[in-house]
């Protein structure tokens, strides 16, 4: 088995003893893998400093060559999940997507001798999915993969960001599909987005600290620390959201602020509530229709000490489609973008593809020159019963009246 054979390597070596094995295993003549750039746009050939690819980044003993992915077979796979078979010349090629549980990691990508029969198809398959659990456990060990993935040198500001956002930008899990996407402004703008799956709740908050770099992303840290730190205390939605606030009026300067919205999903009952303080408001696509919800809005988190937020009902049916955004997606100069008709055009893609089409979607309406961070998150409820063992029952204790009904059809 693939992972019995790399267990005994060293992290950094991981990978390319996996692909070594799988080349000696499926009588590959070339097999190589990319890992999705942090873009979105590119995929990176992992290799190291002997292939002497022209071109290609080089550090510590590791090569990076970046690969454009629009209008390319890359782009598909990662785009479809479904692999590829081509012909060549002398062989053919063979590209499977490296996913696990909806995060769509890079990509496999061999050359056989002769037209393969679809086990050995399904075979690679099977090894791609395979080597995404190689590269997650390999990459906590080594800055390769992170090097690799950053096609653009971070600033000071970003690194701090980066590190707040979670190891994984999507999660499939059944009841549900959810994905986060941040295109980063030229300036850091403290945005920041998060979410974890227990055994009854999906957590996931989304927020936006105020200023720019460094000190934006400072205060972004204090904030989404203070969320974690409460969340993984048991404090209920409304007792987050009360310990946050504390912590920015108790330890950052007077006039910083925070705004943001904290969303539990109870997984056993199906139903959601929220906290919305003084956050842009999240999109519903219902049957077709987008429409803005309609929630009362408290004031940021570090406004007024020792202030109580209200938790909502936030409506969710099977079938429904939540988007969460920060003000970056409607700042000024993206005026000419409409996110409501936009995510209305998105109906049948995939939530990775949705927050990335929504993010290239402010790109092109700004001209890439972002002014603040624009920053999505979309979950797609699919309801029905949990897993066995996701049947534990609870329910925040701060809930409040039932959601008003939603505003008329926006676009």
């Amino acid at each position: 088995m693939l992972l019995d054979q790399v267990e005994g390597t060293a992290p950094i070596e991981a990978v390319g003893a996996a692909a070594d094995a799988l080349a000696e295993r499926l009588g590959a003549r070339e097999l190589s893998f990319l890992i999705a750039d942090f873009s979105g746009r590119a995929v990176v050939r992992l290799t190291t400093r002997a292939a002497g690819v022209e071109g290609a980044r080089t550090q510590a003993g590791a090569q990076a060559e970046t690969v454009p992915m629009a209008g390319t077979v890359y782009e598909r796979v990662l785009r479809t999940q479904v692999v590829d078979v081509r012909p060549l010349d002398d062989g053919v090629r063979v590209i499977a997507p490296v996913t696990d549980r909806g995060d769509a990691i890079g990509l496999l990508e061999l050359v056989l001798p002769g037209q393969p029969p679809a086990v050995v198809v399904a075979d690679v398959a099977a090894a791609a999915h395979a080597l995404a659990y190689v590269v997650i456990a390999a990459r906590r060990y080594t800055d390769v993969f992170e090097w690799g993935q950053r096609t653009t040198p971070f600033s000071l500001a970003a690194e701090i960001q980066r590190r707040l956002l979670p190891a994984s930008y999507t999660c499939e899990a059944g009841q549900f599909t959810l994905a986060g996407w941040l295109e980063p402004a030229a300036s850091v703008g403290g945005d920041t987005f998060d979410y974890t799956l227990n055994e009854d709740a999906l957590h996931l908050s989304i927020t936006d600290a105020v200023g720019h770099e460094v000190q934006a992303a400072l205060l972004a840290t204090l904030l989404v620390g203070a969320l974690r730190n409460a969340r993984r205390r048991g404090l209920d939605l409304a007792a987050q959201a009360r310990y946050a606030n504390d912590a920015i009026t108790g330890h950052a300067a007077a006039g910083q602020f925070v705004t943001g919205q904290l969303v539990r999903v109870d997984l056993s009952a199906g139903t959601a509530a929220i906290v919305n303080a003084g956050h842009p408001l999240p999109l519903l696509l219902r049957g077709g229709r987008v429409r803005e919800l309609d929630l009362d809005v408290a004031p940021p988190f570090g406004v007024v000490p020792g202030r109580s937020f209200p938790v909502q009902r936030l409506p969710l049916g099977p079938g429904d489609r939540v988007v969460f955004l920060t003000d970056g997606m409607q700042e000024r100069n993206a005026a000419v973008l409409d996110v409501a008709t936009a995510l209305r055009d998105t109906t049948d893609l995939h939530p990775r593809e949705v927050v990335q089409e929504l993010g290239a979607a402010v790109l092109r309406a700004t001209g890439g020159d972002l002014r603040d961070d624009a920053t999505l998150m979309c979950l797609d409820w699919y309801g029905g019963p949990p897993r066995p063992s996701d049947s534990v029952h609870g329910a925040d204790a701060g809930i409040a009246s039932p959601a008003r009904s939603l505003p008329h059809e926006r676009g």
